[in-house]
């Protein structure tokens, strides 16, 4: 699998051990270009960046080493990680987002994703489950890779996860117990923006902005609750 360096200045001066990489995070470009989307990424005034770049033909970019952390993740929490720049691995595709455009992902870009995903799960024992999007490790104010993003198609590659729905009949349950149980569920996933112990919940992440987050802006989240 070829790659083409365009090394970006944008990463800690810190390195990491083998040992440390735990995740990948997929990402969007959410900008007008390829072109715009590679400048941004090794201009160190926007100071972001990614490991990788893969274009809409599929063509991968290597901008940061994989022993180097990059600025992709920014602040983010997943089950008992923060900040997760520091064990992860940031995948960045070539689509103009939700804000320009949203697009779907073609096969040939979907393809060099899934083999160099293949690559980086053999090198360094990532999980299955530890191949997240950007808006898991932070709802509150990302949606990429978003709805159009094929996680069944990875899931098959055993790369993230991903259930099929079944029909079931519940019963009914009073608000306060559907309130409980939702952010449980979300809770035994991994996602970390709120606290289980306490009574109420911050207004910024109520049941309501965390529902239409996530209902709304992921592929996969009827499969996972």
């Amino acid at each position: 699998m070829r790659r083409f360096n365009e090394l970006s200045p944008n990463f800690s001066k810190k390195t990491r051990n083998k040992k440390d990489i735990k995740f990948v995070i997929i990402h969007y470009t959410g900008m007008q270009s390829e072109i715009e989307s590679l400048r941004r990424l090794k201009n160190p005034a926007s100071k972001v960046s990614s490991h990788y770049l893969i274009n809409r033909k599929g063509k991968i970019y290597q901008l940061v080493k994989d022993k180097q952390i990059a600025w992709h993740a920014g602040k983010s929490k997943w089950k008992n990680f923060k900040n997760l720049n520091n064990n992860s691995i940031g995948i960045e595709l070539v689509n103009k987002g939700h804000r320009f455009g949203y697009e779907t992902f073609p096969k040939s870009q979907i393809l060099s994703l899934i083999n160099l995903c293949k690559k980086l799960k053999k090198k360094y024992s990532i999980k299955k489950h530890c191949f997240l999007g950007h808006s898991d490790i932070a709802p509150l104010r990302k949606m990429d890779p978003g709805e159009k993003f094929p996680w069944m198609k990875l899931n098959k590659m055993n790369i993230g996860i991903y259930y099929e729905i079944k029909e079931v009949q519940f019963k009914k349950i009073a608000k306060k117990k559907l309130r409980k149980l939702f952010f449980h569920n979300l809770y035994k996933i991994g996602y970390r923006y709120f606290n289980l112990k306490k009574k109420k919940t911050p207004r910024s992440i109520s049941y309501k902005s965390f529902s239409k987050k996530i209902f709304t802006k992921t592929s996969y989240w009827k499969a996972r609750l």
